[in-house]
């Protein structure tokens, strides 16, 4: 009788549940992924530590919902390495187009890239940083 009784109990839970879930509204607001690409830093470029850039990204056709607007850039050396302490720029809204940052104490090389991270991500072509 308890088996009885228990299987009841979640059969009518489960048909509260059905009847909630069809309740809800169905007419959602879509929500697009935005990936602007990224302008400059470019192939060719050259930053030096402790200078400041501006970080630029293509915001010409941004869908009419973007799932998240706040960005952050970060710095990334090489293919999969991401410089610990990266983040160059945070809570600026990707449509802005562009944001100013520092360039950081790092070590020389020429195979950084900046990500530009909103809803999802896009990554600069590679540049140099110097000393």
């Amino acid at each position: 009788m308890k088996f009885y009784q228990s299987f009841t109990s979640l059969s009518t839970l489960a048909a509260q549940l059905v009847s909630i879930a069809a309740a809800a509204p169905l007419d959602l607001e879509k929500r697009d992924v935005y990936t602007p690409p990224v302008l400059y830093p470019h192939s060719g470029t050259v930053w030096k530590v402790g200078a400041r850039h501006n970080v630029t990204w293509d915001i010409s056709d941004p869908p009419v919902n973007i799932t998240n607007k706040v960005g952050q850039i970060w710095l990334r050396k090489g293919e999969i390495e991401w410089i610990q302490n990266g983040t160059l720029a945070s809570n600026f809204s990707i449509l802005a187009g562009r944001v100013e940052v520092t360039v950081p104490d790092t070590e020389p090389a020429n195979d950084y890239s900046v990500v530009l991270y909103g809803d999802s991500t896009n990554w600069s072509q590679m540049f140099t940083i110097i000393d």
